[in-house]
């Protein structure tokens, strides 16, 4: 059914515009030899279509640019340079802050790098018995008796200050 539609609406261009497709489909070509087509009486036989005046018009208009239409494109082409040269600019400041944060990052990660193991040095170094013995024979500090131990409690779970008063 496609083929015979098809056949029919080739048919009817070729009627509609009195050419061929190039194909004789009733006779049968003998041998090897291609036919030479007649291309000059095929250009001179082409129709040409009339273009409507309004559409040529239209055409000619669209070709020619009036100094309104200018400074509008060069304003536009300001415009989009200056966007352009900021946004530029706005990234490579990015960049370098981006490059300096992680410097100072670096620089962090160092610092506790070098606090910590002062720590580790300040702490291992630390001998708990020597401070025992200064503090009870030099400065005559005794553990806390029975009646000098006060506890307190507290209801809001909250943090409690103590206030020295006179026991």
């Amino acid at each position: 059914m496609s083929q015979n539609r098809r056949n029919y609406r080739q048919a009817a261009y070729e009627k509609e515009t009195g050419e061929r497709d190039g194909r004789n489909r009733n006779s049968y070509v003998y041998g090897t030899a291609v036919r030479k087509l007649d291309v000059q009486r095929q250009l001179e036989t082409e129709t040409t279509r009339e273009v409507h005046p309004v559409v040529r018009k239209n055409r000619e208009k669209a070709h020619h640019m009036n100094a309104g239409y200018v400074f509008f494109l060069v304003v536009a082409m300001c415009t989009a340079a200056w966007i352009l040269v900021n946004y530029i600019q706005l990234q490579a400041d990015l960049t370098n802050l981006t490059k300096s944060v992680a410097e100072k990052q670096s620089e962090l990660n160092t610092l506790k790098v070098a606090n910590d193991e002062e720590y580790n040095r300040i702490i291992s170094n630390i001998n708990l018995e020597e401070i025992k013995r200064i503090a009870i024979g030099e400065l005559g500090m005794t553990y806390a008796q029975e009646g000098q131990i006060v506890l307190y409690t507290n209801d809001n779970n909250d943090y409690m200050r103590q206030v020295p008063g006179s026991n």
